[in-house]
């Protein structure tokens, strides 16, 4: 089987549609959230999500932003997020915000004898948690302490990552809509549980039509143009 993995879209549709058009071919595809924040476009990301898991089978976790957005919780944001926060809240269509209030914290997939847990952040603190590539093996450790599933699939780093811990692996595809490794670049990733590999990919899109949407909206033009510096 052959597993898409997306994160963090955050109302970036061109980023979206265009690692869409690679990731569809997919078996199945895990999101593990932010589908909204920071981006212009958030009920265009949100009704092309609900159009496609009418389609086919797609897993999807609510991250930190979504959470957010959903329930009107701004404190603990930079003034760039609370901004964007709050733009979001009263452009989103009330069905969006109620498709993203139901998206649940974490799932659980097994297939071909690999097993699966999806989640924003970490096992710890589903929405809220950075793991960072560069942790340490011992904060690795302590953390699959939390979850008994080989795989742990997460996001909220924006930052690609494999680590692997004797038989068992933390994955993060990184970014879709706001990369923060230096390359611009849309990021994603595929499992092929035949093969047992781990793809991580990255695709051009028509960033400068992703910026303008942000300066046009009136959001933070720093959200807009860190866009084109992969951070």
């Amino acid at each position: 089987m052959l597993i898409g993995l997306i994160s963090d879209i955050h109302s970036n549709l061109e980023a979206l549609e265009a690692v869409w058009r690679e990731v569809k071919k997919a078996d199945v595809i895990f999101c593990m959230g932010d589908l909204v924040g920071y981006g212009a476009n958030p009920n265009e990301v949100v009704d092309f999500f609900k159009e496609q898991m009418e389609k086919r089978e797609i897993l999807c976790v609510r991250g930190n932003h979504d959470n957010a957005i959903a329930f009107g919780i701004s404190w603990g944001f930079n003034p760039y997020a609370r901004e964007a926060i709050r733009w979001h809240e009263k452009v989103m269509t009330i069905e969006n915000l109620e498709f993203i209030r139901k998206l649940p914290v974490r799932q659980l997939f097994d297939v071909d004898g690999e097993s699966f847990l999806i989640i924003h952040g970490s096992p710890r603190a589903p929405l809220d948690e950075y793991v960072f590539p560069w942790y340490p093996d011992s904060e690795f450790l302590e953390i699959l302490k939390y979850f008994k599933q080989r795989n742990l699939i997460l996001g909220h780093t924006h930052m690609q990552m494999l680590k692997e811990i004797g038989n068992r692996r933390i994955i993060n595809p990184g970014g879709v809509g706001q990369p923060r490794d230096g390359d611009w670049r849309a990021a994603y990733a595929f499992i092929d549980t035949d093969s047992n590999e781990i793809i991580f990919e990255r695709v051009e899109y028509d960033i400068d039509e992703a910026v303008k949407k942000i300066i046009d909206a009136g959001l933070p033009k720093f959200l807009a143009y860190r866009l084109y510096e992969g951070y």
